[in-house]
């Protein structure tokens, strides 16, 4: 009885243990990796960023000398340096979405979204109409 090389049964183990080469590699990465994501909702399409970035772009006001401050960020995105209460003051980079400038702030995520100063619920901001609101307690306004 002819007995193969001992060589040979690490060879034959290791062709059995790989996937089988597909015969016609698909061209598309839908087909080659399956469905590719679905586009989430708030998603920006790149060249209307800019655009929209501009919106936000500035300094913006609050009450008891809070501030946001919007610079576009090299690379893509903004940066917001800002003071959202009397006792702290921090410097986040954000990005542009549907809903407004996304952040995180102190492990926490956040969004400023566009309204009036009466969504703030503060009294200085009452009457404004060009606001970013962040949460009850916290808008900023353009001056």
């Amino acid at each position: 009885m002819l007995r193969p090389p001992l060589f040979a049964v690490p060879l034959a183990l290791a062709a059995c243990a790989q996937p089988a080469p597909d015969p016609s590699p698909s061209t598309t990465p839908t087909e080659r990796n399956g469905p590719l994501a679905a586009p989430r909702d708030n998603a920006i399409e790149p060249a209307a960023t800019a655009a929209i970035e501009d919106r936000y772009l500035g300094r913006w006001i609050g009450v008891e000398g809070m501030y946001l401050n919007v610079t576009r960020r090299a690379g893509g995105g903004v940066m917001l340096d800002m003071q959202w209460d009397l006792d702290h003051r921090g410097t986040f980079v954000g990005s542009v979405t549907a809903e407004g400038l996304r952040f995180v702030r102190n492990g926490v995520a956040e969004t400023a979204v566009p309204g009036d100063g009466d969504a703030a619920g503060l009294k200085w901001l009452a009457g404004k109409s060009d606001c970013l609101i962040v949460k009850s307690g916290e808008g900023y306004c353009r001056a």
